[in-house]
């Protein structure tokens, strides 16, 4: 499509409504996964840290044991 001005743009052939709101639902849709994913991957990884940590502690203590 071809525009004769900025404001012709903007406007888009009096679709400006339907196409901006499109535009402005996708990006905002967009950037809710973006941080959700986010968030639930730091969750993850630090639940992952907290078992390996804990199996850690499992393995010291059962060395401990065998000492005695």
């Amino acid at each position: 499509m071809h525009f004769d001005s900025l404001s012709d743009f903007w406007a888009m052939g009096g679709y400006a409504g339907y196409v901006w709101s499109a535009f402005g639902i996708t990006f905002l849709s967009m950037w809710i996964l973006w941080v959700v994913s986010v968030k639930r991957g730091k969750g993850i990884l630090r639940d992952v840290k907290a078992k390996v940590d804990r199996q850690a502690r499992i393995e010291a203590a059962k060395n401990l044991e065998n000492t005695l």
